[in-house]
């Protein structure tokens, strides 16, 4: 797939009567902006004809922005180098239009690629903090790059601006109304510790995490397999986790998918038995502080819980125990821990010269896992005119052990898992998931012979009563 850029240049926000200010203005980074990834995130949305043509695009943009002027701004720092604040200057976001001499059927469905980088502006060296990118195919379809720094916002913020687009192509009042008050985190006093934070969003400076043999990783080591998990198979695959202790309800699909991927993936890559592999989970806050922060809070409120296990006891133990693992992690994550972190952060972090754990530099997270969840996220619901996309993905991200869950195109509850993992090991991941898969489905199988068996002496019963 060849793309040519026809053209590349900056767009600044249109609003309606006299503009705000544009040179003292500023929004400072709060607790959870700094403690994210630095760095930039793609998303490739495909199209089907009719389109809107680019300039529809563009001018809905602009409106866009007067409402999210973040985006158009500018990451100021601090002393020591480290951003601060965003400026809302108004600088404008990078705007590019491209093309490609063929169909898109004849590109996809895309696959997990070094190809996908083409369909969007490059995440090296960016001065804007957002930036598009329009493709259009021979046949009418088009493609929308789209990329933003995760110091500005996270996913559910940056879903919220995505919508809010399409809603100003489509002339409509862009609601929710985004809140935008990242001063409403404030510190205790006095300040409470109430839970250990060095280790898991914090570590020293004199630390480095990971293998020492993740430093040398090149892309070529890495593949990014996608896999289609059937709404058909999640099901089956709650049944088997099977509930919570003490209560009657399953784990959730969420939990019990992950607990698949944890335990696929220590299998595969041979992991010792005695080491201890984690699971970096993100857990959105807004419904979890209290009081609750708006679902339209822009910027960023995630924090993660970290399951971990012995890759032993992983394996040999069933899909439960891996689920009641996840579970009660993300559980932990509450009111108490949010604002736990806020003191910690506060007063702590900057005392004792911490630095984050999000580490957007590294190539590999061997032997632990990180998962971020699309999966509630309305990323489907951004229509720009001519209807929501035909497909949504993350773009080619080959850091081994960072895993992306979001709903399939095909609306019927199935989930696309995009899956880093060494080449190495690829063979064994795929063995080894169709091994799990026939299990569960041979399981289930026998639990459906005996449901009918148990309906069949049921109605027999019932039939000789009435019969007497």
């Amino acid at each position: 797939m060849k793309v040519k850029k026809e053209s590349s240049r900056v767009v600044k926000p249109i609003y309606e009567g006299t503009p705000p200010p544009s040179t003292s203005s500023y929004i400072p980074l709060s607790v959870f902006d700094k403690v994210t990834y630095d760095n930039h995130m793609a998303v490739i949305y495909a199209y089907r004809p009719p389109t809107p043509p680019n300039a529809a695009l563009e001018v809905g943009l602009r409106k866009a922005l007067a409402v999210y002027r973040e985006w158009a701004g500018r990451l100021g720092k601090d002393d020591d180098g480290e951003p601060a604040v965003i400026l809302l200057n108004d600088k404008g976001v990078r705007f590019v239009e491209a093309s490609v001499d063929s169909t898109l059927n004849s590109v996809m469905p895309f696959k997990p690629s070094t190809s996908l980088l083409a369909l969007h502006p490059s995440l090296k060296g960016v001065e804007e903090l957002l930036q598009v990118q329009l493709t259009r195919f021979t046949c009418g379809s088009m493609v929308v790059g789209f990329t933003a720094n995760h110091l500005v916002a996270d996913g559910q913020a940056t879903s919220n601006f995505l919508v809010a687009w399409g809603q100003a192509c489509r002339g409509l009042e862009i609601d929710p109304i985004p809140f935008h008050d990242r001063n409403i985190f404030s510190p205790r006093d006095p300040p409470r510790f109430e839970f250990q934070h060095k280790g898991a969003e914090f570590m020293s400076n004199k630390i480095k995490k990971g293998y020492p043999s993740v430093d040398n990783i090149i892309m070529d080591d890495i593949v990014v397999h996608k896999v289609h998990f059937s709404s058909e198979f999640l099901t089956k695959l709650k049944a088997k986790a099977g509930t919570k202790k003490g209560t009657n309800k399953s784990y959730s699909t969420f939990e019990s998918l992950v607990a698949h991927l944890w335990r696929a993936v220590t299998k595969a890559t041979s992991l010792g038995g005695l080491e201890t592999t984690t699971v970096r989970i993100s857990v959105n806050g807004r419904s979890r502080l209290n009081p609750r922060v708006p679902m339209e809070y822009f910027g960023n409120l995630v924090l993660w819980a970290f399951p971990s296990a012995k890759a032993k006891d992983l394996i040999r133990e069933p899909l439960s125990y891996a689920a009641k693992l996840i579970h009660d992690a993300v559980l932990k994550v509450n009111n108490n821990y949010f604002k736990s972190f806020i003191d910690f952060a506060n007063y702590k972090a900057e005392e004792e010269a911490l630095i984050t754990t999000a580490d957007a530099n590294k190539s590999a997270m061997f032997p632990n896992l990180e998962v971020d969840s699309w999966l509630r996220f309305p990323f489907y619901d951004v229509d720009f005119g001519g209807g929501c996309p035909y497909i949504f993905m993350p773009s080619y991200l080959p850091t081994e052990g960072t895993m992306f869950l979001l709903p399939s195109f095909f609306g019927d509850g199935s989930i696309d898992a995009f899956i880093p993992l060494f080449q190495e090991n690829l063979a064994s991941f795929k063995q080894i998931h169709r091994r799990n898969d026939n299990i569960i489905r041979k399981s289930m199988m026998f639990l459906d012979a005996e449901k009918i068996e148990w309906c069949y002496q049921l109605c027999s019963v019932l039939l000789a009563l009435y019969s007497a």
